[in-house]
């Protein structure tokens, strides 16, 4: 395996999509990744001053790492948490006098030009902004001229945030040295891809930052400063990392550059840093700056035969960034529908370099970066997919599937552009499809089982019409709510391998969809001491109440309980993910039609007929995910559900975090006598949740009511027993339906001598966390492929 080939597979992000951003975050290693959380699990065991101590010494080494790549001194360094951060503290500590001049390149980022604005205003420098020759780079002879005039500093972009251009930083320094002007280098988007040698450049102060083309974690940064600039450059906050206190009105600043440093820092982040710039230099700046300027040649070549897109970088030397417009459309709106085809990549406006964009005429671009671990085929499939002529053209970033299928395109989905639910929404765009009464597949039911199925079968490029007989986002099934757990503890390992899917499915659902859906928590499930059975589960173990007690203060166990302790479970965003599976299927093509039941269905040869208030609807297979009404559709299940009425409180507390993670997780207790209380902590700014797993027959023909005084009171009186912090109001009450099933299983399949008509019913309380791996089985399923591990689950096996 080549070394590229090797940064590639070692990148676990690569695998969900096409990543062109690296001048935005790069995706980090999976080594640097580790570093990260293995540090802060050790801060959660020990501390975080144990920690720290414990990992000094690679802490240590980061400042030399960081010299090597600058080629300067480890004393020379401090460790920041952004380029701006390094910039600020930088010229914050700068002597300047009103009058004195500043001189700044074109390519200036937004951060530094606002703070050389301020510093006009406030302190009455001049700040002037050098002109650009053909090329777009400084005019060094005109810089030769200005220079000659007296100034303070100049300051310049090595690579800027909205172009590919590079700017001739070795011939500044050396204007800039002869002329004695200290220079600031701007290796934001240069530190990584670009040699980045201090001393040959002429500077005197460098800042970069650690997410960009170095790959470290956001939140990290560098500033370089020369013992000479040392000597006239104060920080104006000084703390007590950079300082000593040594009398009552005097203190001593460090010699070198950490006098520019805080105290408080996040190791964590430092020590995933610190994997990334030994990477950087085990690969070689050199190479990667030959492997990053060979993909960027490849793309803009590529580029400029592709009708319509017009190439927006000045025509002097190129990085790794490749920047461009498409006729008749905003680049924001580019960047949005290329990233919902599974592209990631940004629109930078003419804000963020009004010196660059604005004077060019510029009001956005469309910026693609590249890196190490981007290969030929992702700089082909971006080429090829802007040829096709549309953004959500379907092809091959879409013809494998969404998450869990084939391809590296797939698992951004569509329809992720980042911001609001609402503007994602706006800017996924269905792909074309014939609309009518013919469709590959009709599928019954908007909650979490049938949306993932939609969306699943769509992307597997299917036609897909998608039934519900309610509006969108209605409560009167159990998929509406803020939040379910997830946990791996089960009572049988029959359920394991399917557990594990679920834990992979909501990853790459998340992946797809751009946000955060699970946060692992760890959770307690009790049980009183006599009982018999229980769960069980991989990495789970059994805890006594004391030991229960110190991993979740906020639950009160007594001596008659036991538990088992599952590190994997969690709280899954519910609401979210409901949210972003609508999206993702609108995005993909799905027909969505609210308030519009399946009245009835027929078999139709190889294929079916299905009845709705609009018409005849004729589809080769038919999916039910009909929750409650399952019975209706397929009266086969009529005998083995039944609908029970479920109720939830979500309860405050004056001390909110006494129920929150880490203090709390998911938790359940087998209450005697009274029957199964569950919970999950208070989470997102809301109250804890809790219920009961069963309750009375529900008549789906009436309204359903709210609450009662006698179900309230059941369950404040279980959380006065068990959660005592939870002393605050009612914030909320909810209702919604269980639909049990024999043995609390459910079906998963097609029904029996009717494989065109595949089925996931019954969720028995428990189906939600299956919901994107269900959402697979049934795509996978309904397009012939056998699914053996899920045989225990079969229709057939409920008697159906």
């Amino acid at each position: 395996m080549s070394t590229f080939s090797s940064s590639r597979a070692g990148t676990p992000g690569t695998r969900h999509a096409h990543h062109f951003n690296a001048a935005g975050a790069a995706l980090p290693s999976a080594a640097t990744l580790t570093a990260v959380i293995d540090h802060l699990n050790l801060e959660a065991r020990v501390g975080g001053y144990e920690a720290a101590e414990a990992a000094r010494e690679r802490t240590e080494s980061v400042y030399g790492l960081a010299a090597t790549l600058l080629g300067v001194q480890p004393v020379d360094i401090a460790l920041v948490e952004s380029a701006t951060v390094a910039w600020q503290r930088a010229v914050s500590a700068l002597p300047l006098r009103p009058g004195d001049r500043i001189l700044a390149s074109a390519s200036s980022y937004v951060s530094s030009a606002l703070h050389l604005l301020e510093l006009r205003r406030s302190r009455g420098v001049h700040v002037e902004v050098l002109p650009a020759d053909g090329s777009g780079r400084v005019d060094l002879a005109a810089f030769e001229r200005a220079i000659r005039t007296p100034a303070a500093l100049v300051t310049v972009a090595h690579v800027p945030t909205s172009s590919g251009l590079v700017e001739p930083v070795a011939e500044i320094g050396a204007l800039a040295g002869a002329a004695g002007v200290p220079v600031l280098l701007d290796a934001t988007q240069s530190a990584g891809q670009l040699p980045v040698a201090a001393g040959p450049l002429g500077c005197d102060i460098v800042v970069a930052t650690g997410r960009k083309f170095l790959r470290g974690p956001r939140g990290t940064g560098l500033l370089y400063v020369s013992p000479r600039m040392r000597e006239v450059m104060r920080p104006q906050a000084p703390d007590v990392r950079g300082a000593r206190w040594v009398a009552d009105q005097h203190f001593d600043l460090d010699d070198g550059a950490r006098r520019y440093e805080t105290w408080e820092a996040a190791h964590a982040l430092r020590l995933g840093l610190g994997v990334a710039l030994s990477e950087a230099l085990e690969l070689g700046v050199e190479r990667i700056q030959e492997r990053i300027g060979t993909l960027a040649g490849r793309l803009r070549d590529g580029l400029a035969g592709v009708p319509g897109i017009d190439l927006a970088d000045p025509p002097g030397p190129g990085s790794g960034i490749v920047t461009f417009v498409r006729d008749g459309q905003e680049p924001a709106q580019t960047a949005r529908e290329l990233r919902s085809a599974g592209f990631h990549l940004v629109s930078v406006p003419a804000t963020h370099g009004q010196w660059d964009l604005g004077r060019r005429g510029l009001s956005a671009v469309v910026r693609a970066s590249v890196h190490v671990y981007n290969d030929e085929d992702d700089v082909d499939a971006l080429i090829s997919h802007l040829a096709s002529g549309s953004a959500l053209a379907s092809g091959s970033a879409l013809a494998s599937g969404p998450a869990l299928a084939s391809g590296p395109a797939l698992a951004s989905g569509p329809a992720l552009a980042s911001g609001p639910a609402e503007r994602r929404a706006r800017a996924a765009k269905p792909v074309p499809r014939a609309s009518g009464d013919r469709a590959d597949v009709v599928v019954v039911g908007a909650g979490v089982h049938g949306s993932s199925a939609a969306w699943q079968l769509a992307g597997r490029g299917m036609h897909v019409i998608h039934l519900d007989r309610f509006p969108a986002g209605h409560v009167e099934g159990s998929s509406h709510g803020r939040t379910r757990m997830i946990r791996r503890a089960y009572p049988s390992p029959v359920w394991d391998d399917f557990v594990e899917r679920a834990y992979e499915a909501w990853s790459d659902l998340a992946g797809n969809a751009g946000q955060r859906l699970v946060t692992e928590t760890g959770g307690l499930f009790a049980r009183h001491v006599t009982a018999a059975g229980g769960l069980r589960g991989p990495g789970c173990r059994k805890v006594d109440h004391g030991r229960a007690a110190e991993l979740f203060p906020g639950l009160a166990l007594g001596p008659e309980f036991t538990a088992l302790y599952d590190p994997a479970a969690g709280v899954i965003d519910a609401a979210g993910a409901m949210r972003c599976l609508g999206e993702l299927g609108r995005a993909y093509g799905v027909e969505q039609r609210f308030g519009c039941p399946a009245k009835s269905w027929a078999a139709d040869g190889d294929g079916v007929r299905v009845e709705t208030p609009d018409g005849t609807v004729r589809a080769d297979r038919l999916v039910v995910c009909a929750g409650p009404w399952t019975a209706e559709l397929l009266p086969g299940f009529a005998q083995a559900l039944r609908v029970v009425r479920i109720v939830n409180l979500h309860l405050g507390a004056s001390r909110p975090e006494q129920l929150s993670p880490p203090r709390l997780g998911p938790f359940s207790v087998e209450v005697p006598g009274i029957g199964l209380l569950y919970g999950i902590p208070a989470f997102g700014g809301h109250g804890v949740k809790i219920g009961l797993d069963h309750g009375p027959a529900d008549d789906l023909a009436a309204a359903r009511p709210p609450l009662t005084d006698e179900e309230r009171e059941a369950l404040l009186a279980l959380a006065r027993r068990f959660l005592p912090a939870a002393d605050g109001p009612v914030e909320e009450e909810i209702t919604c339906r269980y639909t049990m099933a024999p043995r609390n299983r459910f079906a998963i399949g097609a029904m029996p001598g009717l494989p065109q008509v595949l089925v996931a019913a019954a969720c028995s309380g428990h189906g939600f966390k299956f919901g994107p791996a269900i959402g697979v089985a049934l795509a996978e399923l309904a397009t012939g492929k056998e699914r053996p591990d899920l045989d225990f689950l079969a229709p057939s096996r409920m008697g159906v």
